[in-house]
């Protein structure tokens, strides 16, 4: 099994202010955690949003197993999260403040090898925080280039 499996959504931190960090599981079929733990998804144009007061993940794309048969799953359907009435609760409640959403961080397989999502609610950021965050990435750099000197 793999235990470092760990695929990121990289636009996260640069396209958001993350607030509040939470792991949540995910409800999957058999075909999906086989292939996620190929390390075959894509976090890139995911969201989280509540449907019946259950949270739901929309668009993951999980690709499709590759020795699967006719039981093969979608690619991009919507899959359950498995969070806490408390958190549920506290999730509904500040994403129907204006500006607040639910973004998907990470996926990684926990140590009893369930898949688990890392979720934040999150605020979006204005073009001028992210040309910001690409100075202060910029300085960083250039600061580790002038230590190694």
């Amino acid at each position: 099994m793999a235990e470092d499996l760990y695929i990121k959504n990289k636009k996260a931190y640069f396209e958001y202010h993350v607030l509040d960090e939470y792991v949540a599981g995910l409800k999957l079929l058999g075909t999906e955690i086989k292939s996620i733990r190929d390390g075959k998804a894509n976090l890139n144009d995911a969201f989280c949003t509540f449907i019946d007061n259950q949270l739901y993940i929309r668009n993951l794309h999980i690709a499709e197993y590759s020795h699967g048969s006719f039981y093969n799953h979608e690619a991009k359907r919507d899959r359950v999260l498995l969070l806490n009435k408390k958190e549920l609760k506290k999730l509904k409640t500040r994403t129907e403040e204006k500006g607040f959403t639910i973004i998907p961080l990470a996926i990684f397989i926990s140590e009893r090898g369930f898949a688990k999502l890392k979720i934040a609610l999150a605020q979006g950021k204005k073009t001028y925080d992210k040309r910001e965050t690409l100075k202060e990435r910029d300085t960083k750099v250039e600061m580790d280039r002038a230590m190694k000197r």
